[in-house]
């Protein structure tokens, strides 16, 4: 009986591709600097049984058609946005995704960049590399305070907590916007104010977004909310890019209406604005929220899992569509 092939999109942790090899046939695309492009996918897949997908990886119909013996697709993501699930489980795919694991790491890397654009590290280092060095006493690269300062949550989820607990670290005073308001322990632990957004917007120094991408949050930050920010205050998004309508930062930051931003997500994403690439009060990293090692390890056993129990002819523990298999 022919051994199961797996086409693995881009480098993980060479232990997970060694319990891989010991069940199945396994291929990796070595280019781990870029997400692979559709053309990637479809040679991949063309020789494979299982696809195990990244977290930016588009499977969609091409990618999907180009093997009719495809059997499962076996992604790195929590919510899989950028797979057609539907097309999936009509051609009888199994699609399986990942727990919600990545809480802690996103909320480092949210404060991270929230304190890197706060503190102009990002420019800083750049500059002393050029060999600029005003001096500690200097105001050249002076930025702003972040201990005791509001921070503005919009979307107090998982995520959203845990930055607000960072916050809380740094002394920060804690305000909050949701459609559902927190248990009131919890607001008590986090000494946390439910306020309407548009108040969040006004009052807070740091703006962090944590909502779902859904329809009604697309482009939830535009013009119009932009304008209710103070002029000193910076936006921090590490949730979904499209949250963000990316024209409207840059007429807000080009215009001085708010003070910078940090973001780890874009709208276009990997594509982004050469207008904020330029900019020095903006921080930019290539989506790091789940970049721990220890992390990533863990997820890419948790898709493992999954496709050992597929080929094991068990059900996979994280199945999104359990229809096709019956």
């Amino acid at each position: 009986m022919a051994r199961t092939r797996i086409f693995v999109t881009q480098p993980i942790a060479e232990s997970v591709i060694e319990r891989l090899r010991a069940a199945a046939d396994v291929t990796v695309n070595p280019d781990g600097t870029r997400v692979p492009d559709q053309a990637t996918l479809i040679e991949g897949v063309k020789n494979a049984d299982i696809l195990f997908a990244l977290l930016h990886d588009t499977v969609n119909k091409a990618v999907l058609a180009a093997n009719p013996n495809l059997r499962a697709v076996t992604s790195m993501t929590i919510t899989p946005d950028r797979i057609d699930v539907a097309e999936a489980t009509r051609r009888g795919i199994i699609v399986t995704n990942i727990p919600a694991v990545v809480t802690d790491a996103t909320a480092d890397i949210n404060f991270a960049i929230l304190l890197a654009v706060a503190r102009n590290v990002v420019v800083g280092d750049k500059k002393f590399r050029e060999g600029m060095y005003p001096g500690s006493q200097g105001n050249y690269f002076a930025g702003s305070a972040v201990s005791g300062k509001t921070l503005g949550i919009i979307g107090a989820g998982r995520i959203g907590q845990a930055v607000a607990r960072r916050g809380r670290g740094f002394n920060m005073r804690i305000i909050y916007a949701d459609p559902r308001r927190l248990p009131a322990d919890i607001e008590k632990e986090l000494q946390a104010t439910h306020l309407p957004m548009d108040e969040v917007l006004k009052q807070a120094d740091f703006i962090s977004l944590h909502p779902q991408l859904a329809p009604e949050t697309r482009h939830l930050m535009s013009d119009a909310q932009f304008a209710l920010m103070k002029p000193t205050a910076f936006i921090v998004n590490t949730s979904r890019g499209p949250v963000i309508e990316e024209a409207a930062l840059v007429r807000a930051l080009k215009s001085n209406k708010i003070a910078g931003a940090a973001l780890d997500v874009y709208e276009f994403e990997p594509k982004v604005s050469a207008e904020l690439v330029a900019m020095d009060n903006v921080v930019l990293t290539p989506h790091l929220g789940s970049a721990v090692l220890e992390l990533r390890e863990g997820m890419a056993n948790i898709v493992a899992d999954n496709a050992v129990a597929i080929i094991e002819g068990r059900q996979p523990p994280n199945c999104i569509n359990p229809e096709v298999l019956t």
